[in-house]
C-alpha cells in the first residue's frame, strides 16, 4: 500500500483528500502546519506527497525547497494544491521543485488520477536505451547517477526535469508533441494541461544555460533537440 502525505491547512479538505485516496487504495495521513508536515515527511519517507501552497508554520515553497534539498526526501514526488491558477503560481511551484500542480476547485476523480499518473511515472521510469554518459554538445547526461553538467558544470534538475532532457535526448532529432511528452514523461494518458511541458522546457534551457538552446520548439507541436 502506498503512502501519502497530506500537508493541507484546511482540515474538512485534507480529510476529504485522505478518504477519497484511501478509497482508492492508498494510505494517508494529514498534517495541517507547513513546518509539522516538513517534519512527518523526513519520520514517514511518504511515496508521495500532496502539499498545499499557502500554509500556517511554514509556506509550501519552503517545505518544497526544503524537501528537495533533503537526501532522504529529495526524490519523493510532490504535487502542490494551491487556490491560485496564475501562471506565476504555477512556474514557483514547478521552480522549487513540485513535479505537478492542481489548482483549487478540483474534483476529488482529478486528484486521484493525478496521483495515481505521478506514481506510475516514478515506479516505472524507463531505463534508457543508452550508454551510461550521454553526451549531446556540451550537455552530458549521466543515466546511472542521475546527473547532468553542461560546459562542464554539474547543474541541479528536479527528477521531471531530468527526464524530460534524457526523453529528449533520446529523441534526438526527433520532434516530440506536448501531448507525447505528457505520456512518456508524465505518464498521463489523458489529455493534460500542455502549458506543463512549456514550463518544464523553460526552466530547463534557463538551467542548462547557453547549451540548452538545442532544445528546439516546434511552432504549434512541440519539441526536439537538435545539435
Amino acid at each position: 500500500m502506498k503512502n501519502v502525505l497530506i500537508i493541507e491547512d484546511e482540515k474538512d479538505l485534507a480529510e476529504l483528500l485522505a478518504f477519497n485516496l484511501e478509497k482508492e487504495g492508498y494510505a494517508a495521513t494529514c498534517v495541517h502546519d507547513g513546518k509539522l508536515g516538513l517534519e512527518r515527511a523526513g519520520a514517514d519517507l511518504p511515496d508521495l506527497i500532496l502539499l498545499d501552497l499557502m500554509l500556517p508554520g511554514m509556506l509550501g515553497t519552503e517545505v518544497c525547497k526544503a524537501l528537495r534539498k533533503d537526501p532522504r526526501t529529495a526524490q519523493i514526488p510532490i504535487i502542490m494544491i494551491t487556490a491560485k491558477s496564475d501562471e506565476i503560481d504555477r512556474v514557483v511551484g514547478f521552480e522549487v521543485g513540485a513535479d505537478d500542480y492542481i489548482v483549487k476547485p478540483f474534483s476529488m476523480r482529478e486528484v486521484a488520477l493525478r496521483v495515481k499518473a505521478v506514481m506510475r511515472r516514478f515506479e516505472h521510469e524507463v531505463q534508457p536505451a543508452t550508454p551510461e554518459l550521454l553526451t549531446i554538445g556540451e550537455i552530458v547526461i549521466d543515466t546511472q547517477r542521475h546527473s547532468v553538467t553542461t560546459a562542464g558544470l554539474e547543474i541541479e534538475l528536479t527528477s521531471t526535469e531530468f527526464k524530460l532532457l534524457l526523453y529528449l535526448a533520446e529523441k534526438k532529432g526527433l520532434v516530440q508533441s506536448r501531448e507525447q511528452l505528457l505520456q512518456k514523461v508524465w505518464s498521463y494518458n489523458n489529455a493534460g494541461d500542455t502549458r506543463t511541458v512549456d514550463t518544464h522546457v523553460t526552466r530547463l534551457r534557463g538551467k542548462l544555460g547557453a547549451p540548452g538552446d538545442i532544445i528546439r520548439t516546434v511552432r504549434g507541436f512541440g519539441y526536439k533537440i537538435e545539435v
